[in-house]
């Protein structure tokens, strides 16, 4: 094995020069977010984002690796993770991360997906015993603000919006390796006060966590707010994947147990204190307890509605600040062997007041009362190339089932087939899983979905869903069907080219507007795009082309929309300053035909904005990085309508077919 070894290493000091070409495999995780983006709308990546960018730069030690660790990154199936702890245990330390060329089922593009975040390093002798005074000398610290400036005047601060157009936010974390994390969030939207009325202590929103890993038995300990998922989704679920695209990377949900909740998102995360606990080998026991406040709607001693936004810019919004308490409390009981494994997830939560809101007939047997509980065991079997997984889950009202089987033909012929069926009565304030609703509830589906790359340079994809809704839904006044299909092709001839194509199907059912929801009848969304990347030495080109079109043909309505982006990137050699521009052009019939273009955002942001008419839309992304402790970003960006005076309505109106926002950031890290 030695020699075998050493002949494949000599080998890989060869093709180096390939295997750093990352660029286009880059792309493609990037588009692959972009994809989730335009599913959710509302996705906050933030911590998850700032993970991996983290890795960029404290590489992963896969010589001391966890599989906790591992699977942080969504582009590794179960069985490479598997398969590169059992190398490591068999044949000792690493010496490159070019031979992850010897572990069994490591692909080459799996490879090149992981090496910017990961090296090779002896492992050490024996674990650095924790002191104050490595803490003062390993420990680091990091800074960041954020302010966006608007160069336009909605309607709002005419009278009811409190504070100045201004968005700021301040964040400070300190790390300590994977054993500390620490660190505090504040925020204030725009048109929210600042020192001032209700927000005389500052901001309008604080965030406080701590994160202890690796202490002995306690594998986690969080503390502050945090996040937790656990299982597949049916009963927690907040993290990172679980989404239809044209990727089987993001189909699958892995990450588990509790993480930090850093980033600006008001409504999302859990207050208190959660730990995971390791009693014996291959056994994680885990309990937590929330206690949080809401903003939402009392009346008469009942809640009406809660609200997500996290916006107290007017005097009503005010109102609805805290008016509500939620508490929750809750495990999980996991055995893990590798090929087997086994948890159990129970969680109780209730309000200080019932929940009773004035629920539309579509959301008939949407939760509702005071005290509420969901409890689920979910399972995951690997036997060779075959891997099951699924959660069974049952809730005050209802239950909810998820299986998927994945098979491995080798890495370049992968299959998976999911199962879900959602009751329509199925209660899980916390849940979040695979499904074409956003919530598992009142849904049953098929999803199947291949990835293939017979050819060297040539990758496809295709998936197709099957899914139905037993009861009503928003806009559909009768049980209903429908499918969802998609396909890819991605072409990368070269180290500098990459290009891919692809179509979207999809058909359900909806009511024709203006009958009241006497008549329902099929919509069919028609979507193609076609990619082109090019990278060399220091530039970067993106050109994106995109086509919409929407119908419901027994009402004679039909809408079409389409955009052209061209992205232009520059990274200066020997400089630590980089400048991209993108400009965009988009026309569309309405709302239904709406368009998407993502643009590069701000540090730990993704930015993924859509548009409906007609008009331009123009970005630069400046950025400079002194050094390793300073860095100044700067975004500009406009977007002129050629079809409208105005802009939205309400208190978000803007007098005028044009909106321009300047946004900044600075870090600093010491």
């Amino acid at each position: 094995m030695i020699k075998v070894k050493i002949g494949i290493l000599i080998s890989a000091l060869c093709v180096t020069s390939m295997l750093k070409a990352q660029n286009a495999y880059g792309w493609l995780w990037e588009e692959n977010l972009e994809q989730l983006a335009t599913e959710t709308e509302t996705a906050d990546w933030e911590d998850e984002l700032e993970e991996l960018s983290y890795r960029l730069h404290e590489k992963l030690n896969l010589n001391t690796a966890t599989r906790e660790q591992l699977e942080m990154f969504p582009f590794l199936s179960d069985l490479q993770i598997e398969n590169l702890l059992a190398y490591i245990y068999i044949h000792g330390d690493m010496q490159t991360v070019y031979e992850l060329q010897l572990v069994e089922e490591m692909d080459k593009q799996t490879i090149e997906r992981l090496l910017p975040f990961v090296e090779a390093r002896p492992s050490p002798k024996r674990d650095q015993a924790f002191s104050w005074r490595r803490l003062w000398k390993y420990g680091k610290h990091e800074m960041l603000t954020r302010f966006d400036v608007p160069f336009y005047a909605r309607k709002g601060y005419e009278k009811d919006y409190l504070g100045p157009s201004l968005y700021h936010s301040l964040r400070y974390q300190f790390r300590y390796g994977e054993r500390i994390q620490a660190g505090v969030t504040g925020e204030k939207d725009a048109g929210e006060p600042f020192f001032a009325l209700h927000n005389r202590k500052g901001y309008d929103h604080y965030a406080y966590y701590l994160l202890l890993k690796g202490w002995g038995r306690v594998q986690t300990l969080a503390l502050g707010n945090y996040k937790a998922s656990f299982g597949q989704g049916l009963v927690l679920g907040n993290s990172f994947g679980l989404g239809k695209t044209f990727s089987l990377s993001t189909a699958s949900y892995r990450a588990e147990g509790f993480r930090k909740h850093s980033s600006s998102d008001e409504y999302n995360y859990f207050r208190g204190v959660g730990v995971t606990v390791q009693p014996a080998t291959r056994w994680q026991v885990s309990a937590f307890y929330s206690h949080r406040n809401l903003d939402g709607v009392v009346k008469d001693g009942e809640i009406t509605s809660i609200y997500k936004t996290g916006l107290h810019r007017t005097e009503s919004e005010v109102d609805k600040r805290h008016a509500l308490v939620m508490q929750v409390a809750g495990g999980n009981v996991s055995f893990d062997n590798n090929r087997l494994k086994v948890g159990a997830t129970g969680i109780y939560y209730f309000f200080n007041h019932p929940y009773e809101p004035l629920l539309r007939e579509y959301a008939r047997y949407n939760l509702r009362g005071n005290r509420f509980y969901n409890v689920s065991i979910d399972y995951k079997y690997r036997l060779g190339k075959f891997a099951w997984v699924g959660e069974a889950a049952k809730g005050k009202e209802g239950y909810a089932l998820l299986n998927q089987l994945r098979y491995q033909f080798s890495p370049d012929y992968k299959l998976m087939l999911i199962h879900r069926f959602y009751s329509y009565d199925y209660w899980a304030f916390f849940a979040h899983s695979f499904g074409e609703g956003s919530t598992p509830q009142n849904e049953n589906g098929w999803y199947v979905a291949t990835e293939v790359t017979p050819f060297a340079r040539w990758k496809f994809f295709g998936s197709v869903d099957f899914f139905s809704f037993p009861w009503w839904r928003y806009r559909i006044s009768k049980p209903s069907q429908g499918i969802d299909g998609m396909f890819q092709v991605t072409f990368m001839p070269n180290d500098y080219w990459s290009m891919y194509a692809n179509y979207r199907y999809k058909r359900k059912e909806r009511d024709v507007t203006g009958t009241g929801g006497e008549l329902t009848l099929p919509i069919h969304h028609h979507k193609v795009r076609y990619r082109l990347n090019y990278q060399q030495g220091s530039w970067t080109l993106r050109t994106t082309f995109d086509y919409n079109h929407f119908s419901q043909p027994a009402h004679s309505y039909a809408s079409q929309g389409w955009l052209i982006t061209q992205m232009c990137g520059v990274q200066w050699p020997n400089a630590p300053f980089s400048a991209t521009v993108q400009g965009t052009y988009f026309h569309t019939d309405d709302y239904d035909s709406r368009v998407y273009a993502y643009e590069k955002g701000l540090l730990y942001t993704f930015y993924t904005p859509s548009f409906n008419g007609r008009g331009f839309r123009f970005s630069a992304h400046l950025r400079y990085d002194f050094r390793d402790w300073l860095m100044l970003l700067a975004k500009f960006g406009q977007t002129i309508y050629q079809d409208r005076d105005e802009i939205s309505s309400g208190n978000d109106l803007i007098r005028g077919n044009k909106k321009t926002d300047l946004q900044l950031q600075v870090r600093l890290k010491f």
